[in-house]
């Protein structure tokens, strides 16, 4: 009897666990407005492996798990149908934003130097969106800014760290619950629970505090890593 409750049990937990992504991609689009698209995720066999090898044909991905591949970029939606049709399909497929145009855009930096740039911008008193976290780097997302806008913004710094990446039109970056190569994606700062729609800061508002954090980040921060 206990050995047959405990199937179910079971049973319930991985249902439950299948939704989830589900779950935040629809939060994304439909009440967020944010487009969305599944990512390539990791190899069935080695999926929960930190480190584990991608999805997609390249054995050297540099991203394992954590870029769009089938579907391509230019996919994602905003449309319920189309998301449940993806994560029915694939429902341990990671959830990756499409930034840019009237989507967030976002600021990645490493992690250490991300939790330094919080607590400057925290000291100063600057209200912050939400934050997503990786074991690797953090990223801030911003409201939605154009390639002059940032030419412009840069422009003006006398130097910009190559471990500062900037997320915007034709960009994506992965979303929590998400698991990738280099581990679980989350919330470092979850979005208000009952958002009508997640509020951004500007990106000039945040930029100086994640230059200045990122230019002493250990090791530069120039690898490419999720």
């Amino acid at each position: 009897m206990r050995e047959i409750l405990g199937r179910r049990r079971g049973f319930r937990l991985r249902r439950r666990q299948r939704t989830v992504q589900l779950d935040a991609a629809l939060v994304c689009a439909a009440e967020w407005g944010w487009p969305v698209l599944p990512g390539v995720g990791l190899k069935a066999t080695t999926r929960t492996n930190r480190g584990a090898g991608c999805a997609c044909p390249d054995p050297g991905c540099v991203v394992p798990g954590a870029h769009p591949f089938d579907p391509g970029l230019l996919a994602a939606t905003t449309d319920e149908r189309m998301i449940r049709w993806w994560w029915t399909r694939r429902p341990d497929a990671p959830v990756v934003l499409a930034t840019g145009g009237a989507a967030p855009c976002a600021v990645s930096l490493p992690a250490v130097a991300g939790a330094r740039a919080l607590a400057a911008l925290d000291a100063m008193g600057m209200r912050l969106g939400p934050v997503v976290a990786t074991p690797t780097r953090w990223s801030l997302l911003v409201a939605p800014y154009g390639l002059e806008q940032l030419g412009e913004l840069l422009y003006a710094k006398d130097s910009v760290p190559s471990s500062l990446r900037f997320h915007g039109e034709g960009g994506y970056l992965l979303l929590p619950p998400s698991v990738a190569g280099r581990g679980q994606v989350r919330w470092e700062r979850a979005p208000l629970q009952g958002s009508a729609r997640p509020w951004l800061p500007d990106v000039e508002a945040v930029v100086d505090a994640l230059v200045e954090a990122s230019t002493g980040a250990p090791g530069g921060g120039s690898r490419l890593a999720y």
